[in-house]
């Protein structure tokens, strides 16, 4: 496996004592300071992708017949990027005092942008495939950092206003789940997914402080109120990251694909893709201590058969993560499941998972407590 340099810090100490030079991956840097050591090194083998040089030092790459992957110019996106993206950078010029400010942020710019390409057009869409491809190694490095005890997934549909039942539920499970040092990841958009989110940024506060940040966004309870990411920037400036916390760390997984709904700005870091497919599939393999899924509809149902399905053929590890149906009204009603908003879900996966032998793996239930138990109960790492 080759060794892989994607940061300013790894290139300078691999380049005060170059090891094979054959073996190394450089990803998205700036080499063009570093031309003279390039220049005196053997680099056959080398890959470079995504990175910055001078003409010389690219023939000097040509010369050894490396792999080169230029820069891609004229994108609202950085396809190699070799971190995740934050809130502050998706929302960079975002005014709270003029929302429509939104507009000009690079989110809005490069959905923007998404939207209205070419879908035939093969270099915007290559972009957006090494896009997804980067975004997807910097995940894998952002989750292998983790020190905490494993990660759990929390999932749930996007148009539970704020202070709804579910809302509130999954933000209290969040916040109990992150105190105890597991790391959630949620699909990093709007209803139960900022909730499950909400919950850890609150985790080192009072317990009061998750209901006083419920109380203000109740004001713009659903994502396209005009004041929504308003509401957000006022909770967080009441209730700010306290510096010396360990506790507040969660991952979101968006995508551009619905790209209308604005950044969940409760996430530590944001994992957003533009194919949803890719997104949905590693955002479910990752949480390797469980999955939890609240109130959702299409979407929600979506994941918990691809989850499902993952357990079943144990795609991702060599044992299963529990599957846990947060809220047995809405799960597992009674009678046929055919009336108001529920989906008589449990049923149907209890049959399948029974068929593989991992039906105990399927829970479903309206206790925090009880879902607590669970994923602490879980050996898998």
């Amino acid at each position: 496996m080759k060794n892989e340099i994607d940061s300013k810090a790894a290139l300078e100490q691999w380049l005060a004592s170059p090891s094979r030079s054959n073996d190394v991956v450089f990803q998205g840097l700036d080499l063009t300071p570093y031309e003279p050591q390039f220049l005196a090194l053997d680099l056959r083998g080398c890959a470079f992708i995504g990175c910055r040089t001078t003409e010389k030092l690219a023939a000097h790459i040509s010369k050894f017949k490396c792999i080169s992957i230029p820069p891609l110019p004229g994108k609202p996106f950085d396809a190699f990027r070799t971190t995740l993206y934050t809130p502050d950078e998706l929302l960079a010029g975002f005014d709270p005092a003029h929302p429509e400010s939104y507009a000009k942020t690079p989110d809005a710019v490069i959905y923007a942008h998404y939207k209205n390409s070419d879908p035939g057009d093969l270099e915007n869409v290559l972009a957006r495939r090494i896009h997804d491809f980067s975004i997807a190694d910097a995940l894998e490095d952002n989750i292998g950092d983790w020190t905490g005890k494993g990660v759990v997934g929390v999932m749930g549909g996007h148009t539970v206003p704020r202070g709804a039942p579910a809302y509130v539920a999954a933000a209290r499970l969040a916040r109990t789940l992150a105190r105890e040092g597991f790391l959630i990841v949620t699909g990093g958009g709007p209803g139960v997914m900022e909730a499950a989110n909400l919950g850890v940024y609150v985790a080192a506060h009072p317990d009061d402080a998750l209901d006083d940040a419920i109380r203000e966004l109740s004001t713009a309870a659903v994502f396209d109120h005009p004041q929504y990411l308003v509401a957000s920037y006022r909770v967080r400036a009441l209730l700010p990251s306290p510096a010396s916390s360990h506790i507040d760390r969660s991952v979101g997984v968006p995508t551009w694909f619905y790209g209308h709904e604005q950044p969940n700005v409760f996430a530590t870091y944001l994992a957003k893709y533009f194919e949803n497919s890719v997104r949905e599939e590693g955002l479910l393999a990752i949480a390797s201590r469980g999955v939890i899924f609240a109130e959702g509809s299409a979407g929600t149902l979506q994941e918990i058969f691809q989850n499902l399905c993952q357990n079943y053929y144990q795609l991702y590890r060599k044992g299963r993560s529990p599957m846990i149906l947060f809220g047995s009204e809405y799960w597992n009603p009674p009678g046929d499941g055919t009336t108001g908003r529920s989906k008589k879900v449990y049923p149907l996966l209890m049959k399948i998972a029974a068929e593989e032998g991992f039906a105990d793996l399927i829970q479903v239930t309206d206790s925090i407590d009880e879902i607590a138990d669970i994923v602490r109960a879980q050996k898998l790492p």
